[in-house]
């Protein structure tokens, strides 16, 4: 038996749940040098402004596991990606890009002007998703990261949602 619809079906991105945090605590720590336990991402989760969104995979069995996340912060009329992660062993599926423009949508649909992020520069393909999805370079922070493959330099990125 081929299984093989099960894993072309697209994400369902939907609001972050307080049971998925400790999955999304792993999902973090999988993907940075920062760690942010479960408590951090439930103080996050309960900020006025915040949303987290999560990608699911969809599943005729009812699987629900969170495959990554995407945190925004909206202030004013602005607002800015605090993080974005996929699971290692999701990556290269689309599921960041379909993370974003979830999060693009939400933001557009609630009259944000602007959406900024901070991005490593030597982070190749997040900087082509970034550039994809319309971001353009506003500004350089250099030696921001710490933990970088390159020489840590943050790229500010900046989309125009009016």
């Amino acid at each position: 038996m081929s299984f093989w619809w099960f894993w072309t079906q697209p994400p369902v991105i939907e609001e972050a749940l307080d049971e998925d945090l400790p999955i999304l605590a792993e999902i973090q720590e999988a993907s940075f040098s920062h760690k942010w336990g479960t408590a951090e991402l439930s103080r996050m989760k309960a900020q006025k402004g915040v949303d987290i969104l999560v990608a699911r995979r969809s599943s005729p069995y009812g699987t629900r596991t969170p495959l990554g996340f995407l945190i925004l912060r909206r202030a004013a009329d602005e607002a800015e990606v605090i993080t974005i992660a996929v699971h290692p062993r999701q990556r290269g599926r689309g599921i960041g890009k379909k993370l974003m423009e979830a999060g693009l949508f939400r933001l557009y649909g609630e009259r944000c002007s602007h959406l900024f992020l901070e991005v490593d520069a030597a982070n190749e393909p997040a900087v082509l998703l970034y550039r994809g999805l319309g971001f353009k370079e506003v500004g350089r922070r250099k030696g921001y990261y710490g933990a970088s493959e390159g020489d840590g330099t943050a790229l500010v990125m900046r989309i125009d949602l009016r």
